[in-house]
């Protein structure tokens, strides 16, 4: 099974080039982040036609989430991260899908910070581990996929001063990451590159950042127990950032074993 995440940073606007790495690429399952557009306007008849089933929850102009499945349909199982039933950002969404049980999460970015946003990111990603601990103690196989909106460690991004005050990098943020880590979940890209320096997935639009390759590691595949040990590989499809009307983040993808 190849699995993979992608924030497509607004799923109508860059449409065509989705489909063009779906046929390219065959994931079997894909996350998706930043929809930017209303249930309504999700786009499910062409993705149908390229062979995909889904479930999504979708926001006006910002947010919104979605699980793609080849040949297959989701089985909706949450579509918003419980711990504050009056968050009602669209964030969250979990399926199964041929018997592993996929979360789909979109973080918040937490800038400015300090601040109410960062304040919100600190809190949202308590109650998603609380949430990614109990899908965890389920024993199931189990893939939390997503945009984390953190950079993990400091290899994770490129050689700057620019983001020292970013919220993307901060201690806390880097804690939450790495209290999910604790629990017992195998970061996939770093458990097939333990010691490869650049696994950038985002490149801003500004500054040149992509032709500069300034780029960071925000996206994430952290796999349960019974998945890592199928983990067969993993990687960046990279050349998709350089395409003609590209969104910010390139996808990430892992192979499983079945």
């Amino acid at each position: 099974m190849k699995l993979a995440t992608f924030n497509i940073n607004n799923i109508n606007s860059r449409l065509e080039n989705l489909l063009a790495w779906l046929v390219k690429a065959k994931p079997d399952v894909v996350c998706l982040q930043e929809l930017k557009s209303r249930d309504t306007q999700f786009p499910l008849t062409r993705l149908a036609k390229a062979g995909y089933g889904a479930v999504w929850k979708g926001e006006p102009t910002w947010n919104g989430v979605a699980i793609l499945a080849r040949g297959a349909e989701p089985v909706l199982t949450r579509d918003a991260l419980p711990g504050d039933d009056a968050d009602r950002q669209a964030r969250y969404i979990e399926a199964a899908v041929n018997g592993i049980v996929i979360a789909c999460l979109y973080a918040p970015n937490g800038n400015p910070q300090p601040g109410p946003k960062f304040t919100y990111k600190l809190a949202w990603h308590q109650r998603f581990a609380a949430h990614a601990n109990e899908l965890f103690d389920t024993g199931l196989p189990v893939v939390l996929a997503g945009d984390f909106n953190i950079v993990p460690e400091p290899r994770d991004i490129y050689a700057t001063r620019s983001y020292d005050d970013n919220a993307l990098v901060q201690p806390e943020s880097r804690a939450a990451f790495a209290a999910l880590i604790d629990q017992g979940w195998t970061d996939a890209l770093r458990k097939v590159f333990p010691k490869q320096e650049k696994l950038y997935t985002f490149w801003d639009y500004r500054r040149n950042r992509w032709p500069r390759d300034a780029g960071l590691r925000l996206d994430h595949i952290l796999l349960s127990k019974k998945l890592a040990r199928k983990l067969k590989g993993a990687g960046i499809d990279r050349e998709v950032r350089g395409e003609e009307n590209a969104s910010d983040h390139a996808p990430v993808w892992v192979e499983l074993a079945t």
